[in-house]
């Protein structure tokens, strides 16, 4: 493995609590935000008005847009080759006739010939659909990656642990999209989901070092093993991150607006990530773990009272067995 740094010694556990209470923050200031500013949906959930058109002579995407944004309306654009495009605005059914009336004005402006194709109009009961599904993707991706962890490592709080840290990164660009405004569509729930794979690898990757060194250093203090495990994998951690930033920072700066939201929630999410990784998931494990499993005698290593724990259950099992048998 590529190391980036020399052989680190950082003790991450040693701030949790401070981490605990950003966690408890950002959660405030999620649930005052999303009251008080909510979300700008797109039309793939409010619903509004959509129409494909046709110019005859070659234009560029720039002028569409620059044409449009003239009208003041916030609208928006997709190219779909051979001088089609698509353009759509926010509107009720019975907008659909000025919304189209409005478009066609300011493609006039371009003066060059064009052909509306179709106009349709994406009703409040798709919309409500489409907000179901996403909300349901999420859900279940989150309840999927429990199970994952849990079945890969053996224990379901290593698997809530990583949910927790997900849920954090989840809210933390729900956040950002409700303060800066930013319209929301199925492009960014698309950017949600993929945050979501990009962190939970983290973890994992985490999780399998703690679970090495478990192997390797079965007398080794909980504190220490999990500190060891984040220090080992910290210059793989910030290589591939800082890989991904450079490619999103690129998306972001010269991927034009079609991309554009996408970009910007993908850079929230895989800093938060990488945040949320060190000092969530490992936090919380150790938090989870350690202070039932040793809280009466912190001078036993975790690993060491499961197996002691274990002993004992099964020599309890086994001597109520025998006094069943004598009767």
């Amino acid at each position: 493995m590529m190391n980036l740094f020399p052989k680190t010694h950082i003790d991450f556990l040693k701030y949790r609590k401070v981490y605990f209470s950003l966690f408890a923050a950002v959660l405030v200031a999620g649930v005052i935000c999303f009251f008080t500013k909510g979300f700008n949906m797109g039309i793939d959930f409010t619903g509004g008005t959509m129409v494909q058109v046709q110019f005859n002579a070659p234009v560029e995407m720039s002028q569409v847009r620059e044409a449009l944004s003239a009208t003041g309306a916030n609208s928006e654009l997709q190219s779909y080759g051979n001088n089609a495009f698509s353009i759509s605005e926010k509107s009720t059914e019975q907008e659909v006739g000025v919304v189209q009336a409005r478009i066609e004005k300011a493609l006039d402006a371009l003066n060059v010939p064009y052909t509306v194709q179709q106009t349709n109009s994406v009703g409040p009961a798709v919309g409500e659909s489409m907000t179901e599904r996403a909300l349901w993707a999420i859900l279940l991706s989150l309840v999927f990656i429990i199970i994952y962890v849990a079945f890969r490592f053996s224990n379901i709080l290593w698997g809530i642990s990583g949910v927790v840290a997900l849920f954090h990164d989840l809210w933390v660009m729900a956040l950002a999209f409700s303060i800066t405004g930013r319209e929301i569509d199925l492009v960014v729930v698309a950017a949600f989901l993929t945050v979501a794979g990009f962190s939970i690898n983290d973890t994992i990757v985490i999780f399998d070092r703690m679970r090495e060194n478990i192997r390797l250093h079965p007398k080794m203090d909980a504190a220490e093993l999990i500190n060891t495990s984040i220090n080992e994998t910290l210059s793989r951690t910030v290589i591939t991150t800082v890989t991904v930033l450079f490619a999103l920072f690129v998306l972001y700066f010269l991927g034009g607006e079609v991309i554009n939201s996408f970009a910007f929630a993908m850079l929230i999410g895989c800093i938060s990530g990488v945040y949320s990784t060190i000092a969530l998931t490992t936090p919380l494990v150790y938090t989870w773990t350690h202070g039932q499993l040793v809280a009466d005698d912190t001078n036993r290593p975790a690993t060491q009272h499961n197996v002691e724990t274990f002993v004992n259950e099964q020599n309890r099992k086994n001597n109520k067995r025998n006094r069943r048998n004598r009767r």
